[in-house]
């Protein structure tokens, strides 16, 4: 059998770029290389596209990050392997450039297709999981894993994906959006309006970021300036959560395209005072509990809102919904909808497969295979009249 030419998409523009290369890390060291010759697509963090040298491998997610953060990023002129991609669809939309150094003529380029089957994209943050790479894909015709431009937007947008779950009679904790204009031009005003709505504590977050990059759990009126201005550097949209008291932080992975199906549920007791991005992948002692000690009823309830969630934003391939679980009421809310969840070493989206049945190189497999088939199932649609 053929090997499908499979490119791993990776790093990026945001600031969870590292947690994207802990992703890669982990896909490449589980992807079956009997089925699959993977191509390490890696976006440098000032946009420039390449092939990497090597895939990252080291296995520790924490290891990864830390070498991240250390390593200083070049921008020189000259690169040996660059990518470009150009909206015309058709077979060879993706080609690489490669440079090389020419005593007669000062450089030689080297111009070939890649010819990739399908792309798997583990970016996380913008200029990834919002669309715009999915956007791009869909102008150049080539196959992806995971939802479309529209899903994507959705899922990455918390306020958003608030308003849809409202829509949908799905419940979400109170919130309200400020817009970094609002907080510049009248912050007493802002400050004011908060404290009236809420009571303390709350959670201020950015509003398209992930990996609780920029989130701030704050206690009171004295500190909530600071988190608003920490969120507004991530983001020009501010949003500003109640904090759901005695709460429990469960996760559902969801697999599937036009039959989606929930894995079992999975709890995240973190280190901290919540599971920010130091409880996630830097420190060692986060805890997760799967299957989440819940009931019956409960495990249903949340498996059940994950569909209908997946559904309400017409994701395909795979997310995970994040949920929150007031122990004393035993209300679940609907907290975040990720559509292209953390593939770590230490991530919930594999960990929940894995204890619902299917291993980490059989649930690729599944959403390559997904993958393919949501590009299919649209070049059998008409674009026109004709």
């Amino acid at each position: 059998m053929k090997k499908l030419r499979i490119g791993i998409l990776y790093g990026g523009r945001s600031s969870e770029h590292e947690v994207s290369l802990a992703s890669a890390a982990a896909i490449f060291a589980n992807l079956d290389t009997a089925r699959y010759d993977a191509i390490p697509l890696y976006i440098e963090r000032s946009g420039r596209w390449t092939i990497a040298d090597r895939p990252p491998t080291t296995e520790s997610t924490t290891e990864v990050i830390k070498q991240a953060r250390t390593k200083k990023h070049s921008h020189n002129k000259h690169r040996k392997n660059e990518i470009y991609i150009f909206s015309h669809p058709g077979d060879d939309t993706m080609l690489s450039l490669e440079h090389s150094p020419d005593n007669k003529h000062g450089e030689q380029v080297r111009i070939t297709t890649l010819g990739l089957d399908v792309i798997f994209p583990v970016l996380h943050g913008p200029y990834g999981e919002d669309g715009t790479i999915q956007g791009l894909l869909e102008l150049a015709n080539i196959p992806y894993v995971g939802a479309g431009v529209m899903a994507s937007a959705v899922g990455m947008d918390k306020t958003i994906t608030k308003v849809v779950a409202q829509a949908c009679g799905l419940p979400v904790a109170d919130y309200a959006v400020v817009r970094k204009h609002q907080w510049t031009d009248k912050p007493s005003q802002v400050l004011e309006q908060i404290v009236e709505q809420f009571d303390f504590p709350i959670f201020v977050k950015p509003a398209q970021l992930g990996s609780s990059v920029g989130v701030s759990r704050v206690m009171d009126q004295e500190h909530l300036g600071a988190a608003i201005k920490l969120a507004g550097n991530f983001d020009r949209k501010i949003l500003i959560e109640a904090a759901v008291q005695n709460a429990r932080e469960i996760e559902c992975a969801v697999l599937g395209n036009n039959k989606p199906e929930a894995s079992v549920p999975g709890e995240v007791i973190p280190a901290g005072d919540f599971y920010d991005y130091e409880s996630k992948y830097i420190a060692t002692n986060s805890q997760l509990k799967i299957p989440a000690p819940l009931s019956p009823s409960q495990t249903q309830e949340i498996r059940s809102i994950a569909i209908v969630a997946f559904r309400a934003i017409d994701a395909a391939g795979m997310a995970r919904i994040d949920f929150l679980l007031d122990d004393k009421t035993g209300k679940i809310y609907l907290n975040e909808i990720n559509t292209i969840p953390g593939f770590t070493t230490i991530s919930m989206y594999a960990k929940l497969w894995e204890a619902t049945g299917l291993d980490y190189p059989t649930l690729l497999d599944r959403l390559v295979q997904l993958g393919l088939e949501k590009h299919s199932e649209k070049q059998s649609l008409h674009t026109g009249l004709s």
